[in-house]
């Protein structure tokens, strides 16, 4: 892997500007991530796509997007049909099980189909928080179900899904925000529930996919954990319950820098994330001056968080023969069962 910043930056409109270029070919990211922003047509995406690499030198350098379904999808009708949200998903496997597992996985092919197509190779899901009554409706129904094995069966057919069609998969947001009860775009909430509770639910699910390659983290203070600091920013959240209890050795990033959940100046918070024992900042806003903040503390991917980065995108570029049509004919027909 040629040289690059442990950062994932993305950018303010739907091309990069002669300033943006050159932020970007002098810091060389990791990774970009798009949003609706972003996003005009196909031709349009895969030239800003196109050109972000250029930046880097990195042909196979990840471009992310969150495309689940339902209130989160960044591609919208032409460039994607309208999908459902994950708890549609959950409510067919509550009827039958074989059916919504299937209708998970076909759900993630087509993402694969439709992110491929515009040379977007990595999409921020499955989902994997447990939502519980009471909890702020940001995660709501975007989670496959309220009880953690449904969420990891579910989440493990999304993972194989994309995986069939050569996108790389990210589980958020570890290790489970489906307790929150602020939305962490706009506040930092605190989750006081017990340390034995945590482990028999919200964690649950994530221990269960511990060998995906990359996952995200949530803004979330578990205060049974660390009563003073956010999972993102918890030396003791990542190292003792996100790599040793979770087990997961994948690449770690964190959520958005730029969220209202976090604390301090963009250098500070992208100095604690890194120091915390996150291997990528994640900033996503595009606006030139968080970015410099930013990269100015990101240092270059070097040893374990390089190796990480490397796994990662092993499955770049390797699906299977599944024919567009037929997959799109079956899952409409599987989700006429809960229409």
């Amino acid at each position: 892997m040629n040289e690059c910043k442990a950062v994932i930056l993305g950018a303010a409109g739907p091309v990069l500007t002669p300033e943006e270029e050159t932020f970007f070919r002098e810091h060389r990211p990791w990774g970009f991530i798009l949003f609706a922003r972003n996003i005009v047509d196909a031709e349009q995406v895969r030239a800003l796509v196109d050109c972000m690499r250029k930046c880097t030198d990195r042909p196979n350098a990840p471009v992310f997007l969150d495309q689940e379904g339902g209130r989160v999808q960044r591609l919208r009708p032409p460039l994607a049909p309208n999908y459902p949200p994950a708890a549609d998903l959950g409510a067919l496997y509550g009827r039958n099980q074989t059916d919504g597992l299937r209708a998970t996985w076909l759900l993630s092919r087509l993402h694969a189909f439709d992110l491929i197509n515009l040379g977007i190779n990595a999409d921020c899901l499955p989902v994997l928080d447990v939502p519980v009554a009471g909890a702020h409706d940001v995660i709501g129904n975007r989670a496959y179900g309220t009880e953690p094995e449904i969420v990891a069966a579910l989440g493990r057919a999304a993972v194989d899904g994309l995986l069939a069609g050569g996108v790389l998969p990210v589980m958020k947001h570890v290790p489970g925000h489906g307790r929150a009860t602020a939305d962490t775009h706009l506040a930092l909430p605190t989750v006081d529930t017990p340390l034995e509770e945590l482990r028999a639910r919200d964690f649950a699910p994530f221990k269960a996919l511990s060998d995906v390659g990359m996952a995200m983290t949530a803004h979330v203070i578990y205060s049974a954990i660390d009563p003073d600091l956010p999972a993102t920013t918890s030396p003791i959240v990542i190292d003792e319950i996100i790599r040793k209890e979770i087990g997961f050795d994948g690449l770690l990033m964190s959520d958005d820098v730029s969220m209202k959940a976090l604390s301090g100046d963009f250098a500070s918070r992208s100095r604690a994330i890194l120091a915390a024992g996150c291997d990528i900042v994640l900033h996503c806003n595009g606006v030139m001056g968080e970015m410099e903040a930013v990269v100015a503390e990101t240092p270059r991917l070097t040893g374990e968080a390089l190796a990480r980065a490397e796994r990662a995108l092993l499955p770049l570029g390797v699906s299977d023969d599944s024919v567009e049509d037929d997959m799109r004919a079956e899952f409409a027909e599987l989700m006429q069962l809960v229409a």
